[in-house]
C-alpha cells in the first residue's frame, strides 16, 4: 500500500513538473509583444555641429528613436517616405531577419525602394538580445542622419553574465558638410574627387564644428546654438553603467574614450565577450560594444568622453561629450583638456584589440570544425573605364534594376548577370604591398550561390591602393548572419599554413569586422538563413565604389513575396508596389 501512494506520488510530482514546464514555455510566448512604431521621414535643416545643413530626420529626429524591446518580440516600424524627391529604404542592422528576408531593408536585394509619399511596413521579429542598429541603405543617405539604436534585452527573469545598474545607448557618427549628392557626384566623375575626411565627429548626434575655421554665410554657423551643446551622459557616484557604443561612421575609424575611466568589453554585435579592460575602444562602422564603467572618480567634477580619428591622417576636430557626475550641473565643462586618445597609425594595438576579442566562456556557439567552401576575397582599389572604384576579385559591384530576392524567386534569372564569381584562389599569390600592376577591373552584378546549410569561409584580403603605401582598413559587414570571427593576421594571407592557426576554441560572433591595413580576417558561417544577403564594406563611399557582393542561398524554402517590396524594374509586372 505504501509503495503503491510513493509511486502515485512521484507520478503527481512529474505531471506537476511538466505542468511546470508548459507554463513556462506558454509565459515566455504570452510576454512576446509587439512593438508598433510610426516615423515620418522627412528632410529639415538642423545644426548638430553648430552648422547648418539638410538633414534626415525621424519624426524630427536624429539620431532618430531608440527601440527598445525583449527577445522574442515582434518589431513593426510603419516608415512613411517624406524626403519628396528621394527614394528610401531602411536597414535593420544586426537582426538576421530568419523567415523575413523581405524585411532585410536593403534597396536593390531584398526590396524596392520606398518612393516619396508612400508607406512602408517593417514587420519582424527580434530573437537575441543584444546591441543593435538601424540606418538608411539607400544610396549614401545613412550619412545624412536616418539611423538610430536597437537594443534588445533578455525576457523578465533572465539575467547577464555581468551585472550593472543604469543601461544606455551611445552612437558615433562622423559628419559631413557637404550633401550625399554632392558627393557621389565626385565619385563619379572623371577627374575622381574624393569625399575627404569628415567636418566632425558627433557623440549620439552632437558635435563641435569650429565656426571661425571656414567662412560661411550669415546664419549658417552659431557656435552658440543649443543644438550643438555637447553631449551629457549623468552617473550617479558608485553606480555601474552599461554603455552601449556603436559607430556607424560614413569613413572614419574611431577610438573611444573616457577621461579617468577604465572600460571593461562585455559584449560584441550581441554577443557577449570574456571581459577585458581597455582605456581606449576602438570602433569601426557597423560594429556593437557594450562597455561597463564604475562612476568611482571624483565626484565633485564632471569628465570627458571624446572620440577621435584613427587609421587615416586626421584632420577633424576630437568629437566630445560629458560624463556628469550628479549632483554636479550637466553644462559644468570639466576643468581639464579633453583627451586625444591614442595616436592614429597605431594599427598594432588595432590589430591586437582585434585579436584580443573571444566568446564569453558561458556563451560559447562553437564553430563547425571544417568548412564546405573557402572563398578568398581580395579588396583592391582600381578603375573603369578610367572611373575610380573599389573591388574584390577584380570585380567592381552594381546594384540592378529588379532587386535579386524578387528576380530569384520569380525566375527572372536575366535581369542580373549569371556568369559565377570566382573563389579568388588565383589571387593567393597577388602582391599586396604594390599598387595595381594592372589596375583596371571589370563590373559586374553576378552573385555568390551558397548551397543551403553548407559552411562558408571568407578570407578578407586587404592590399595597396592606387596610392604607393596605403592600405586602408575596411569593415565588412554581413546581412542575415552572425559569423565566427577565426582569425585576424598581417601580410598576406598563406592558405597553407593560417588556417592552423584559427581559433576553433572560443571565437566570437559578429555581424561585422574590420580587415586592417595590409593584413587578412578569417570568418565562417553557416549558409542556413532562406534569402538574399548583401555583404559588403561598410564604409559609404567605398560601397558605392563597388566594394560589396551579395550571396543567395536556400531561395526556394523563402515563402511568398510581399506584393509591397515590388514596383521596380520588371517586378512592375508582378504587383502593385503598394497594396
Amino acid at each position: 500500500m505504501a509503495g503503491g501512494l510513493l509511486q502515485y506520488r512521484r507520478i503527481m510530482l512529474k505531471l506537476l513538473a511538466l505542468c511546470f514546464i508548459v507554463y513556462l514555455q506558454y509565459a515566455q510566448v504570452a510576454e512576446a509583444r509587439i512593438r508598433h512604431y510610426k516615423w515620418n521621414v522627412k528632410y529639415e535643416y538642423k545644426s548638430p555641429d553648430c552648422y547648418k545643413k539638410l538633414v534626415i530626420t525621424i519624426n524630427g529626429r536624429t539620431p532618430g528613436p531608440t527601440i527598445l524591446a525583449q527577445q522574442g518580440d515582434t518589431i513593426i516600424v510603419e516608415v512613411t517616405n517624406s524626403l519628396i524627391t528621394e527614394n528610401l529604404s531602411i536597414h535593420w542592422h544586426g537582426i538576421r531577419q530568419i523567415g523575413t528576408p523581405w524585411s532585410d531593408g536593403t534597396e536593390g536585394v531584398t526590396q524596392c525602394p520606398i518612393i516619396p509619399g508612400e508607406t512602408f511596413k517593417y514587420q519582424f521579429k527580434v530573437d537575441r538580445p543584444g546591441t543593435y542598429l538601424y540606418h538608411a541603405h539607400y544610396g549614401m543617405q545613412r550619412e545624412a542622419g536616418l539611423y538610430g539604436s536597437i537594443r534588445v534585452s533578455l525576457p523578465d527573469g533572465k539575467s547577464e553574465p555581468f551585472a550593472y545598474d543604469y543601461d544606455r545607448s551611445i552612437i558615433l557618427t562622423d559628419w559631413y558638410h557637404q550633401s550625399t549628392y554632392e558627393q557621389a557626384t565626385g565619385l563619379s566623375s572623371i577627374p575622381f574627387v574624393w569625399v575627404g575626411e569628415p567636418q566632425s565627429l558627433l557623440i549620439q548626434g552632437k558635435g563641435k564644428f569650429s565656426c571661425s575655421s571656414v567662412p560661411s554665410p550669415a546664419g549658417v554657423c552659431n557656435a552658440s546654438n543649443p543644438e550643438c551643446s555637447p553631449y551629457v551622459i549623468t552617473v550617479i557616484p558608485g553606480k555601474t553603467y552599461r554603455l552601449r557604443v556603436a559607430s556607424l561612421t560614413a569613413l572614419s575609424a574611431l577610438s573611444f574614450q573616457i577621461e579617468g575611466h577604465n572600460m571593461t568589453v562585455v559584449e560584441a554585435d550581441g554577443h557577449y565577450v570574456e571581459p577585458f579592460v581597455v582605456k581606449n575602444l576602438y570602433l569601426y562602422s557597423g560594429e556593437t560594444y557594450s562597455v561597463l564603467i564604475k562612476a568611482d572618480q571624483d565626484p565633485s567634477r564632471n569628465h570627458w568622453i571624446t572620440t577621435n580619428v584613427v587609421g587615416r591622417l586626421p584632420n577633424t576636430t576630437v568629437g566630445v561629450a560629458v560624463l556628469n557626475y550628479y549632483p554636479n550641473h550637466p553644462r559644468r565643462s570639466p576643468p581639464t583638456i579633453p583627451p586625444a586618445g591614442p595616436i592614429w597609425n597605431d594599427t598594432a594595438a588595432r590589430l591586437a584589440q582585434s585579436q584580443a576579442i573571444k566568446s564569453h566562456s558561458g556563451y560559447i556557439h562553437n564553430p563547425p570544425p571544417t568548412s564546405d567552401r573557402v572563398i578568398l576575397m581580395l579588396n583592391t582599389q582600381n578603375e573603369i573605364d578610367g572611373y575610380r572604384r573599389w573591388s574584390v576579385n577584380n570585380v567592381s559591384f552594381n546594384l540592378p534594376h529588379t532587386p535579386y530576392l524578387i528576380a530569384l524567386k520569380q525566375n527572372l534569372h536575366h535581369v542580373f548577370q549569371q556568369t559565377p564569381l570566382s573563389d579568388g584562389h588565383e589571387f593567393l599569390n597577388y602582391d599586396i604591398y604594390s599598387k595595381p600592376s594592372n589596375p583596371n577591373a571589370t563590373s559586374s552584378n553576378a552573385i555568390y550561390r551558397l548551397k543551403f546549410n553548407s559552411t562558408v569561409d571568407i578570407i578578407l584580403q586587404n592590399a595597396n591602393t592606387m596610392t604607393a603605401n596605403n592600405s586602408e582598413t575596411h569593415p565588412w559587414h554581413l546581412h542575415g548572419h552572425d559569423f565566427w570571427v577565426l582569425g585576424h593576421g598581417s601580410g598576406r594571407f598563406n592558405i597553407s599554413t593560417h588556417p592552423k592557426q584559427y581559433n576553433l576554441v572560443n571565437p566570437i560572433m559578429k555581424n561585422t569586422v574590420p580587415v586592417h591595413p595590409y593584413g587578412w580576417t578569417a570568418l565562417r558561417f553557416r549558409a542556413d538563413n532562406p534569402g538574399v544577403w548583401a555583404f559588403h564594406c561598410h564604409i559609404e563611399a567605398h560601397f558605392f565604389m563597388g566594394m560589396g557582393l551579395v550571396f543567395e542561398e536556400g531561395i526556394d524554402r523563402v515563402g511568398k513575396l510581399p506584393s509591397s517590396i515590388m514596383g521596380c524594374g520588371e517586378s512592375k509586372e508582378i504587383g502593385r508596389p503598394y497594396p
